[in-house]
């Protein structure tokens, strides 16, 4: 049987992604749950890096010579987000433990639990999963009302976790899996490069993990002290000062043991690969616009470096939601803006310059 709280609306206004930097705020049907599915109402959503990149044209979402784009347009974008639960499908509530009125949260990516990977454990690698805000599957969360399809992975959030923190969740999801991919030891000197939202997460996770002393890197100044606040020991802007060398003299000329690339940027994957030591670890988290030109060398035949990549926040999500309850990072310093869902363009270009925001989030 299925539940709903109130007579719904019909119709609810919702972003509409057409293509690249065609992005509508247009009136759409509001979802109805089938069995197993949940419908919430957003209460907040932010504004991710992908989003930027979507919209900007990357071909990890709209093809290139190598890809399939990977966005079906039209689609609602919107990957982070928190809201209540407003109506549940028949199976839903036993299902996911969830009742009428909760506040929720869904993970990134909606897995077929059928492939490979999903067989496995491996959920987040799903050949065939869908990635809320980029596939017709799985419509984001740019909208008044937001659907939960019956594959999802879905938490219930304490109430006492305010609704514009709790949208960070999904980001700092992100950011430990990609600390994890960096297998950080005590002794270590691990370099996170870029502190936005996503890198100054790893920051204050890559502090739960004890190591020896954290290099936060980013162009911006103001950025690099909320990075100290959420555990860095030291602030390095490459505009000021060569950061390959202070990194190498800080570690007696060996270089730092782990590089965490955050900036989406390929100047940084250089960096990296110029600052690590002979067998550090190097973790690949950003999604590029640009392809990236490096000396391939240096990761085989002269360092021998362990490459990973990072993708979404497999399992990570309790750790999240426990390191925002328990004021891990100061999060009204990362959550800096709150805009009306009607002003999504000025959140766009905010996030796209990054010159006045952290965490740009949208109040449906």
């Amino acid at each position: 049987m299925s539940l709903q709280s109130e007579q719904l609306p019909k119709t609810m206004p919702a972003v509409i992604c057409h293509g690249p930097e065609d992005y509508r705020l247009e009136e759409r049907p509001v979802p109805k749950p089938g069995p197993g599915e949940v419908v919430i109402k957003v209460t907040s959503t932010g504004i991710c890096a992908s989003d930027i990149k979507c919209y900007s044209g990357a071909g990890l979402f709209w093809g290139d010579k190598n890809r399939v784009g990977y966005c079906q347009a039209p689609v609602t974008p919107g990957h982070e987000f928190i809201g209540d639960v407003v109506a549940l499908g028949e199976g839903a509530d036993e299902k996911y433990g969830l009742q009428m009125g909760d506040t929720a949260i869904s993970e990134q990516i909606v897995p077929c639990w059928k492939c490979r990977y999903c067989k496995r454990g491996q959920y987040w690698m799903c050949e065939f999963g869908d990635v809320y805000g980029f596939r017709q599957k799985a419509f984001g969360s740019w909208a008044e009302y937001m659907l939960f399809p019956v594959n999802a992975l879905n938490h219930k959030i304490p109430k006492s976790i305010p609704a514009h923190h709790a949208v960070f969740i999904e980001p700092l999801s992100c950011s430990i899996h990609a600390v994890e991919r960096g297998e950080i030891q005590y002794q270590d000197t691990v370099v996170i490069a870029g502190c936005g939202p996503l890198g100054l997460g790893m920051v204050a996770a890559a502090k739960m993990k004890g190591p020896e002393k954290i290099v936060a890197i980013d162009l911006n100044d103001d950025r690099l002290e909320v990075a100290k606040r959420c555990g860095a020991d030291i602030g390095l802007n490459p505009r000021k000062t060569d950061v390959v060398k202070e990194v190498k003299d800080m570690t007696e000329g060996y270089g730092c043991d782990v590089y965490i690339e955050a900036t989406g940027h390929p100047s940084a994957v250089e960096q990296g690969l110029n600052m690590i030591r002979k067998l550090g670890t190097f973790v690949e988290f950003s999604v590029m616009r640009e392809l990236v030109t490096v000396d391939w060398t240096i990761i085989g035949d002269t360092k021998e470096l362990n490459v990973h990549g990072s993708h979404l926040g497999p399992y990570c999500y309790p750790v999240a939601m426990r390191m925002i309850q328990e004021g891990k990072l100061p999060m009204e310093e990362i959550v800096t803006h709150q805009l009306p869902l009607s002003d999504f363009q000025k959140g766009i270009d905010m996030v796209q310059s990054g010159l006045t925001s952290v965490k740009v989030t949208l109040v449906p």
